[in-house]
């Protein structure tokens, strides 16, 4: 008797055990179901936010008409890639002249020069980045002015002579154009929350808007001038990309929504560049590494004195098979196979 008891309890409690069993995986499965429902809405979510911050900021960017020079001889298009001319201007004025801030005018004869120049070239395969600096003493043919310093031809002629005498210079096609003046400049580091630059005695240092502007514009007592004043400004960039993409900058939405908003208000590109251009690129870089970014200046010959003016002179010859390699697509052979001025771990 005890045992038919015994063995109806047990039976009785498989039955409930059974039963509860069957009510907890319908449970489950709806916990799981839900779960998933939710992370699939957030991604959702997140992409469908991410796309409206592009697709929003790329309308909002400033275009410059008229940049590209006309009725002189162009190079021919690149082999491959793509081939941004990027100028800081010293706009010598107290108004923004950059970005949707600008209250002043980009360029007026005589009263802006471009203090930083520089070619950047993305790959095709857009593997990485080529970022070459031309000095802004260097001397050279100006197109219709005869020979002066490079930084002189915005100042007579704006964007369209600026790009004529760097394209005849290097035989290179400038694909974009793109311009930011010292004030956007200060505005978009210290959107970025300042800018931690590494020093020539290996330690770095956080420096504000204003800091860093002071750090890139410094050359006078620098030991080779222009050309450590043109490392100088490579290595806030280096910086800057760092941050950006191995901090919470991206993934912290206050804070990437700031500097968006800084961005838009303080750089101007040409007006060719379209905001599907903007997006396919912001699409082909993502996976572009700060590290992959290789940053040097155009080979010279040495600095020297012309009719009382400090210049650089640049290597023809040495900086001819460097424009062939942008040219042709082929800068990662050629910086490998080639001694360059390439920016260090530390600078003067």
């Amino acid at each position: 008797m005890f045992t038919g008891r015994f063995e109806g309890a047990i039976t009785m409690k498989s039955s409930v055990s059974a039963a509860v069993h069957a009510r907890r995986r319908p449970r489950a499965r709806r916990v799981l179901l839900g779960a998933l429902a939710l992370l699939l809405t957030g991604t959702v979510m997140t992409a469908g936010a991410a796309w409206w911050a592009v697709d929003h900021y790329t309308g909002r960017i400033g275009r410059i008409p008229g940049v590209f020079p006309t009725g002189v001889p162009q190079p021919a298009s690149g082999k491959g890639g793509v081939t941004f001319l990027f100028a800081g201007l010293d706009a010598r004025s107290d108004l923004p002249t950059t970005g949707t801030d600008a209250q002043g005018p980009l360029w007026k004869e005589g009263m802006q020069r471009s203090d930083t120049m520089m070619l950047v070239h993305l790959p095709e395969d857009r593997s990485g980045a080529f970022v070459v600096s031309l000095p802004r003493d260097s001397w050279v043919d100006v197109p219709g002015r005869g020979n002066a310093k490079l930084n002189a031809a915005f100042s007579w002629g704006g964007p369209p002579l600026l790009i004529d005498t760097v394209q005849r210079l290097t035989g290179v096609r400038v694909d974009h154009f793109a311009v930011l003046d010292w004030s956007g400049f200060t505005k978009l580091t210290d959107a970025l929350g300042g800018a931690d630059i590494p020093m020539a005695d290996g330690s770095k240092r956080h420096m504000s808007g204003e800091e860093a502007l002071s750090y890139v514009r410094a050359r006078k007592n620098l030991p080779r001038g222009d050309l450590d004043r043109t490392h100088r400004q490579q290595n806030y960039l280096r910086s800057v990309f760092s941050k950006l993409l191995s901090s919470g900058s991206v993934t912290d939405p206050f804070r990437w929504k700031k500097l968006l908003d800084a961005v838009t208000e303080t750089v101007s590109v040409d007006d060719r560049l379209s905001d599907s251009d903007i997006r396919g690129l912001a699409w082909d870089l993502k996976g572009v590494k700060w590290a992959g970014m290789v940053f040097m200046n155009a080979p010279v010959t040495g600095t020297g004195m012309v009719s009382g003016q400090s210049v650089v002179h640049l290597d023809r010859e040495a900086g001819q098979g460097l424009w062939d390699a942008m040219a042709e697509d082929t800068m990662a052979q050629y910086v490998d196979s080639h001694t360059l001025d390439r920016l260090g771990d530390r600078t003067p």
